[in-house]
Formats: C-alpha cells, sequence, structure tokens
C-alpha cells in the first residue's frame, strides 16, 4: 500500500512557493536599489557634466570667442536666454523644455546670467539600457529560482516519501531507510523503526496469549460440555433440573464456540482462508439457534431476506459476529420486534429494546477509538467480539438509535464480497 498523493497543500508545494516569495522579495529589494542608484548617478553625472560645461563656455564667451556646443547641450548667456528660463534661481535643476525634460544650469558671471540645457539623451539611452538589464534580471532570477525550489523540494522531500512508503510497506524484520543518516531524517527514522518494533511486540505478544489461553480453555470446556451433555441426558424426567442443565451445556458450547473465535482471530490476518461463505445460510442459522430466547417473550423474531451475496470468510467469524448481534438483541429486548434483513451487501439487525449507552454508541461511530471497546457497561462481550471481528475482515460495523426505541446494527460486507 501506497501512501496517498500529496494534495494542493503539500510540503513540496509550500517549499517552493516560499522560495520563490524570497526570491522576488530579493529581486523587489535589489532593483528598488538599482533604480534609485542609477537615478541617483545619472543626476551626479549630468550636474557634473552641466558644471564642467560651463566652466569651459563662460570664459569663453566673456572673450568673445565662439561656443560650440554637442547637439543635445545648449549655453544660453544674457538676452540669448528663452523667456521661459530667465526667472529661475541659481543652481541645478530638472525642468520641461522644448517638450521634453531637461537638466538645467543657472548661473553668473562677470558678464551676466547664463543657462546650459543639457537634453541627456545620452544618459537616457544608458537609463533605459540598464533598465532593461534589471527588469531581464528579476525574471531571469525569478525563473532560476524556481527551478532552484523544485530542486530543493525533491532533495528535501523524496526522502521523506521514501520513508513514508517504506513505513506503509514495512515487511516484519525489515530495515527503513535512512536509519543511519546523522541527520534530522535518521532521528525521524530511527523513532518510527522504534515505535513500529514495539507495536510488532505487542501484537506478537497479544496474539500468542490469546492463543495460548484459548488452548488451555479448550481442554476444560470439553470437560465441562461433555458433563452438560450427560447432565441433560440424565435429568431428562427431572424439569427443574433439566432446564438448568441445559442452560449449562449452551453456556459451555457458547464459550466453546468463542475460544474456537478467539484462535482464529489470533492468526494473521493475511494467512487466513477465507472460503465464499454465502450470507443468507449463516443468518438462516442464527435465527433458528435465537428462537429459544424469544419463545416465552412477547417479541417477535424476524428474518426479511434480500439479496443474497457472498463473503471472503470462514463461515464461523460470520455466525460469530452476525449471531451475535441477533442473540444481544433477543436477549436485551422484552417487548416489541427484532428484524435481521440483508440490503446492499450488509446484514442490518433492529430490535425495540432499551438500545445501548451512548457512551457505546460514540465509541463504535469513532474511526479511531480513544478507548478500545470491551465487554462492559451492557454492551456484552458479543458485542467487543462483534468489532474484533468486523476490524479482522475488514468488514464495517455501525449503529445508531432505531425510531422504535431500540437499535439498528448494520455491518457492511462491500470490502469482503466474493464473486459468484
Amino acid at each position: 500500500m501506497k501512501p496517498p498523493k500529496a494534495a494542493a497543500g503539500s510540503l513540496r508545494r509550500r517549499i517552493i512557493v516560499a522560495y520563490l516569495f524570497f526570491a522576488l522579495a530579493i529581486c523587489t529589494f535589489f532593483g528598488v536599489l538599482a533604480a534609485v542608484t542609477i537615478e541617483g548617478v545619472e543626476d551626479l553625472l549630468v550636474d557634473e557634466h552641466l558644471r564642467s560645461v560651463a566652466a569651459w563656455a563662460s570664459p569663453r564667451h566673456a572673450q568673445g570667442l565662439p561656443v560650440e556646443m554637442p547637439a543635445d547641450v545648449s549655453f544660453y548667456h544674457g538676452e540669448s536666454i528663452p523667456a521661459e528660463l530667465r526667472d529661475l534661481v541659481p543652481g541645478v535643476a530638472k525642468r520641461d523644455f522644448e517638450g521634453r525634460e531637461v537638466h538645467l544650469l543657472v548661473g553668473e558671471d562677470s558678464a551676466g546670467k547664463y543657462v546650459v540645457v543639457d537634453r541627456a539623451s545620452e544618459y537616457k539611452r544608458i537609463e533605459n539600457t540598464m533598465y532593461a538589464m534589471i527588469v531581464a534580471g528579476f525574471f531571469g532570477f525569478v525563473a532560476l529560482s524556481l527551478f532552484l525550489g523544485r530542486f530543493i523540494a525533491h532533495g528535501f522531500v523524496e526522502p521523506i516519501t521514501r520513508l513514508a512508503e517504506a513505513v506503509m510497506e514495512q515487511e516484519p524484520n525489515a530495515d527503513l531507510p535512512l536509519l543511519t543518516s546523522k541527520d534530522e531524517l535518521g532521528v525521524l527514522a530511527r523513532a518510527f523503526a522504534a515505535r513500529t518494533a514495539e507495536l510488532q511486540r505487542f501484537l506478537a505478544r497479544e496474539r500468542f496469549f490469546t492463543g495460548d489461553v484459548s488452548h488451555e480453555l479448550r481442554t476444560p470446556l470439553t470437560i465441562i460440555t461433555g458433563a452438560a451433555e450427560l447432565l441433560v441426558e440424565q435429568t431428562a424426567g427431572r424439569p427443574e433440573l433439566h432446564a438448568p442443565a441445559q442452560r449449562v451445556l449452551r453456556a459451555a458450547r457458547d464459550a466453546t464456540e468463542c475460544v474456537g473465535i478467539l484462535l482464529q482471530l489470533a492468526r494473521a490476518p493475511d494467512r487466513m482462508n477465507r472460503p465464499q461463505t454465502f450470507i443468507d445460510d449463516v443468518i438462516r442459522e442464527e435465527i433458528q439457534r435465537c428462537k429459544v430466547l424469544v419463545a416465552n417473550k412477547p417479541v417477535e423474531l424476524r428474518y426479511e431476506a434480500g439479496d443474497d451475496f457472498a463473503v471472503a470468510a470462514p463461515k464461523e467469524l460470520l455466525k460469530a459476529a452476525v449471531g451475535n448481534l441477533i442473540r444481544n438483541a433477543c436477549q436485551y429486548t422484552e417487548l416489541g420486534s427484532v428484524t435481521v434483513r440483508v440490503q446492499e451487501h450488509a446484514v442490518v439487525v433492529e430490535d425495540t429494546g432499551p438500545g445501548l449507552p451512548t457512551s457505546i454508541q460514540i465509541r463504535l461511530q469513532q474511526t479511531t477509538p480513544v478507548k478500545p471497546l470491551v465487554g462492559s457497561a451492557g454492551s456484552g462481550l458479543g458485542l467487543a467480539l462483534v468489532v474484533r471481528i468486523c476490524e479482522y475482515l475488514g468488514a464495517k460495523l455501525s449503529v445508531e438509535n432505531n425510531p422504535k426505541n431500540g437499535s439498528n446494527f448494520r455491518i457492511d460486507f462491500r470490502t469482503t464480497l466474493t464473486s459468484f
């Protein structure tokens, strides 16, 4: 059996998303820092360029020499200063001029006020190129981060997945992977191995104990059954002794059957013989046996047969599971009816008795009960045995309140069916 596939919120996906968000944060931070740096460097370079132009052009203009400027730079002095630039205060500034944003240096010399205009087309081209490189680097780094995130997530999650598969498929006495690893995965693997070994030892002790006790009980039960049969024969003409002898015989036979069931349950489920057993035969035999329990009570025991089906399980286990439910219903129902029916590959037992205690119902409805169900609090050893048999066979036992003031038990055999 393999572990289920990872869901949308799996650890692998969360690692990739976290790594991607981290990369986006780093890229954004350095992108903003680079943009601020580019703008600052541009302003610094342009300002220095304007001052160098002014330092060269102003003395030449004062001496009456020609002042020739590059195409993107203009030097205006005195009356040649455009009207929209005449009111500017001395210093460096940015301003819209001739339909575009330009850098300006306003100053004064011995001959008057002057203005140096730098349209900075060269710097703009450099700035645009740098921004394009930043954007390309941003997307490239994000793509690389996504690839690295997937690679790192695979390297981190794959050992965990391998360990999970090994735990799910572990054979007895088989070693788990990563046991010799010195990192946290090794600690986890060793913890799994220790816990699994402990559970295997517990199950083995329980199985051996159940088998040993059952074997030890067989001999005294055989003796009791033989003695009870002899008493029944010898007290045939004495009703006051015959009835108790019959009760002793029934109890001894029930105990013998219970011991046989416990012996079968002590075996590993994968080693169990699974013959094809028809459920209708099992129900009819158990109803016939339980009729004596309602013979002297105003209780109707009836069977509503449905579509018969076969179950891959020993007949003894099916008789114990179904028979205990019918027997308990007949014993605890004092008035009304006990109805057994077959529907949708399940056996349903309904009664009009006092019903189960709420605590027992809650524990039966829990997928993984906190406490094991034992024969107490009015539930009887039979119900605990039914629960154990259903778990052993892979069937599902459920119980709910009966509208007629009783209980409805249902054993669903869909996972244990055989083909006809």
